[in-house]
């Protein structure tokens, strides 16, 4: 029975020391990307690591998802499969034996307050783009290809696209963009 953690921050410059800082853990599994899909290089990997008697453990319910449906979709994912979570922030542990209605409600309330932060996050960043782009500042991102000859390499050799993603460390999006450039 192992006892596993799971970290993410929203970006490569954040720093991930504050989470589950202390915590003894068998293993730990940590992403740097968006909390708003469950496309995560990482998560997968946990995903496919852990089992039945393992206990998951994330800093806070933000750190494993901005969507409620995510969450919740998570921890039974997980609970069906005997894998307890344990969120160290709100003091809060789902199992497969039985959770209190109050864990319940916790679980919901907090994870419905993740999600629409991150709709407010979403809100103003595209209220300074429409700005910048009106002051002529905003030209967007300048798309990063210097690992895409290694994904046409991979995705040559039969490797699976998701495969591709975690051996390379980028985003499932960026290797289906790569891939539909190779196919067309």
């Amino acid at each position: 029975m192992a006892k596993v953690g799971y970290v993410r921050v929203s970006s490569v410059q954040q720093n991930t020391d504050r989470q589950l800082d202390g915590v003894q853990l068998d293993k730990v599994f940590t992403d740097k990307c968006t909390g708003g899909t469950t496309n995560r290089p990482a998560l997968d990997q946990l995903r496919e690591y852990i089992r039945t008697g393992d206990t998951v453990v994330i800093h806070s319910i933000d750190r494993l998802a901005r969507s409620i449906d995510d969450l919740r979709r998570l921890v039974k994912e997980w609970n069906t499969e005997g894998i307890t979570v344990q969120f160290m922030k709100e003091g809060l542990v789902f199992t497969a034996d039985e959770n209190s209605p109050m864990a319940e409600l916790m679980l919901n309330m907090l994870g419905a307050i993740a999600q629409f932060e991150k709709a407010l996050i979403n809100e103003r960043q595209a209220e300074g783009i429409a700005k910048a782009k009106a002051k002529g500042v905003y030209t967007g991102r300048k798309a990063n290809t210097a690992k895409h000859d290694d994904i046409k390499a991979l995705l040559a050799e039969g490797i699976s696209i998701r495969k591709v993603a975690v051996q390379l460390g980028c985003g499932v999006s960026t290797v289906q963009r790569v891939k539909k450039e190779v196919d067309s």
